[in-house]
């Protein structure tokens, strides 16, 4: 059985290598540490087909080092064992190189038994990863390679791809395929930036097109079957995951509705709901806050909805509570202030109450003050009292300022008027 296309074609030079110019440009980090000939531990890290094996590879076939090629999802403790015996023997003169794709999936305990020989380069390293290698890769690991970010490709440049592909495809089966422009562009802007999965829609269409004429018609028909939803990249463990709803939550925080629509749809248009509904009530406490306080339950109402409608139909609360909250006044207040009171928690010991706001207690023969002594606000006018209610270690501290907006003035305004009357009420005691 052949090969798939996407690795029948996959580049040997680093000139044909699509996108990634920011590192493999003339002159670029990368391109200039290869071209060195002395090749550091590396980790490549991003999406998945968009090169990081092909320049590794491109990389182990020019450095005149043993290459051992190893599978973070199939490789055993055992493998790296029979890599590490290689040390010393006459096929390993050069150095060894070893090329791990998929490094996240290793235990700790298979990374670690790397460290003291890419430490003391008896093994140079090159790994990829498609998740945060920050996250994803010992630490240890990581602060003795280099880490180079991949990026998507863009269609653009994956136009020229889609058409070598198509030649070589014709070329291998003797026919002339007959595509249009238009259908090109389809499949390098319905891929994501995936130059593998952009191949392997040439191939499909290929299977899939039509005998005329003596030539090979990819059809319309089948190429809007085969690409369709293809363009969504979205992993809900992944780093896509995480910058989606970053996305979608900074541009409700930012009071753009239409870019958080668009994030919305990109999320529930992969079939997840749960994320973006948790998301939403996050913003609702968080962002909107004290500036507009019935938007908390206003948004539990619309994701209590959509998580009993279910998708499509949940796109429409959703879409209710998306658009709510961009266009609603927004106050962090609360959120400054609960993190500024449990940060004077960190690093204290336990604090004492006040007496006054103690259960009543009994008295004991040693007490400094006897009697409860607590002022009851709602015998006062305005039902406030001013008495002291954070511990004396804190007393004084204001964690909560007041927001700029209508709302929280309002209650500024109300808390200077009864807080005034009562000093007024004290002086005339």
């Amino acid at each position: 059985m052949p090969a798939p296309l996407a690795d029948r074609i996959r580049p040997k030079t680093l000139d044909d290598v699509v996108g990634q110019e920011h590192i493999l440009a003339p002159g670029k980090p990368l391109r200039r540490i290869i071209e060195s000939g002395k090749v550091p531990n590396m980790i490549f890290y991003g999406p998945s087909g968009i090169g990081k094996t092909t320049v590794a590879r491109i990389i182990a076939e020019n450095c005149g080092m043993s290459l051992h090629k190893l599978n973070g999802t199939s490789a055993s403790t055992s493998d790296i064992r029979d890599v590490v015996a290689q040390i010393g023997t006459f096929g390993s003169e050069n150095g060894i190189l070893l090329y791990l794709d998929e490094i996240q999936y290793l235990n700790k305990k298979q990374q670690q038994s790397l460290l003291e020989y890419i430490e003391n380069g008896d093994i140079t390293l090159i790994a990829s990863t498609a998740d945060n290698p920050y996250f994803a890769v010992y630490n240890a690991v990581i602060s003795r390679c280099t880490v180079f970010e991949f990026k998507p490709v863009t269609a653009e440049q994956l136009i020229p791809a889609v058409r070598r592909a198509f030649r070589m495809i014709g070329e291998e089966n003797g026919t002339d395929i007959v595509i249009s422009d238009e259908a090109v562009r389809t499949i390098a802007y319905g891929c994501g930036g995936d130059v593998r999965k952009a191949m392997n829609t040439a191939e499909l269409c290929a299977v899939c097109g039509e005998e005329r004429d003596g030539k090979l018609v990819i059809t319309e028909d089948s190429l809007r079957l085969l690409s369709q939803r293809s363009n969504m990249r979205y992993d809900r463990d992944g780093d896509q995951h995480y910058d989606l709803l970053s996305a979608f939550h900074k541009s409700v925080r930012g009071s753009d509705e239409n870019a958080a629509l668009h994030y919305a749809a990109r999320i529930m248009e992969a079939g997840d709901i749960t994320s973006v509904c948790r998301r939403l009530l996050c913003i609702a406490a968080e962002d909107i806050g004290l500036a507009y306080p019935m938007a908390i339950p206003i948004v539990k109402a619309c994701v209590d909805s959509a998580l009993q409608l279910g998708l499509p139909e949940a796109r429409l609360p959703i879409a209710d509570a998306v658009i709510l909250l961009a266009t609603a006044p927004k106050s962090n207040s609360a959120y400054l202030a609960i993190d500024a009171a449990i940060r004077d928690l960190e690093g204290s010991d336990a604090l004492d109450f006040p007496r006054h706001l103690q259960n009543v207690h009994l008295d004991g023969e040693g007490a400094a003050v006897r009697g409860q002594h607590y002022l009851y606000p709602h015998d006062f006018p305005n039902h406030y009292v001013c008495q002291q209610y954070l511990p004396d270690a804190l007393a004084g501290h204001v964690y909560y300022k007041f927001g700029d907006n209508r709302q929280e003035q309002a209650a500024l305004e109300y808390r200077r008027r009864i807080t005034g009357a009562a000093d007024t009420a004290d002086n005339k005691k």
